[in-house]
């Protein structure tokens, strides 16, 4: 039985790689910063099919997936993922709550967005927000007019490439610099007019992601991992994430997307068929070689 990897996902404020099972369904391993990964990609990177409300549909090809792309779907998986996605404003009448938010990824840096209130703050660490604020919430369309609103009015971006976010995390200004820039940008946004009257708005009230990241420890990246290949092998000691990045001691970062689809071994090890939780503990001793 084959575990495929699904890349990362952040769990109560830590994250953790997933792994998918046909028939066994989903688990995740948690990351400890300090731990010492070795890994290495077999076989075939392979679609992940589509996961809609916590449940995962097999691709019916089991087609494969470039090794490059930030994605692990094949077309017809990413399209009929996307029929269902409120960033494609392909599901108006999701009757949930949502919230809108204002990001700051790094000096200049900022993005306005929206996500699920029931989600919390996981869509503001997949993004690798440093510091952010709710600015307000409501039905999803009054989210979506206000999104827009904010953008045009404060001229900020509906996303910011991962290569920018990275590129600045080793280098950061403190803390209360940019919870002021985060702070300075939502007074703007407050007192702009045009806030559909559905939509409640929402004080200022920064948090940052400097503990959750372990930007503190994480050093100026050196070199980034841009493919895996059948047998290549990525070691290193953890010392931070953000987003889909792993951030390595010696400078290393790796896009945990190109992760999602491949089966995973430690470097070196036997086959097995259990996912890597299962192969090494979360924190290996001093020395020892762990997988996740």
């Amino acid at each position: 039985m084959t575990w495929w990897c699904t890349g990362i996902r952040w769990t109560d404020g830590r994250p953790a790689i997933g792994w998918y099972g046909q028939g066994r369904g989903e688990r995740e391993s948690l990351l400890g910063y300090g731990q010492r990964l070795a890994f290495a990609a077999r076989g075939e990177r392979r679609c992940l099919g589509v996961r809609r409300a916590g449940k995962r549909t097999v691709c019916p090809t089991g087609a494969t997936v470039p090794a490059r792309a930030g994605n692990a779907q094949c077309p017809e998986c990413a399209r009929l993922d996307r029929s269902f996605s409120v960033a494609a404003d392909t599901n108006a009448a999701d009757p949930r709550t949502y919230r809108v938010y204002l990001a700051w990824f790094g000096p200049g840096m900022v993005k306005v967005g929206i996500t699920a209130e029931e989600r919390g703050s996981a869509r503001l660490l997949e993004q690798g927000a440093v510091s952010w604020t709710w600015l307000g919430r409501g039905p999803l369309m009054s989210t979506r007019r206000t999104e827009e609103l904010l953008r045009a009015a404060l001229g900020v971006p509906d996303r910011i490439a991962y290569a920018r976010k990275r590129a600045v995390r080793g280098h950061l200004p403190a803390a209360a610099e940019r919870a002021g820039e985060v702070a300075e940008l939502h007074a703007r946004a407050a007192a702009l007019p045009g806030w559909p009257e559905s939509l409640e708005r929402l004080a200022c009230e920064t948090v940052d992601h400097a503990g959750p990241f372990g930007l503190a420890g994480i050093p100026a990246p050196a070199r980034v991992v841009t493919e895996l290949a059948a047998g290549g092998t990525v070691a290193g000691l953890l010392a931070g994430a953000a987003g889909p990045d792993l951030h390595f001691a010696d400078g290393l970062v790796l896009d945990t997307r190109l992760l999602g689809g491949w089966e995973l071994a430690a470097a070196g090890g036997a086959a097995t068929d259990v996912p890597c939780a299962d192969i090494a503990p979360t924190l290996p001793e001093a020395g020892q070689d762990g997988l996740f």
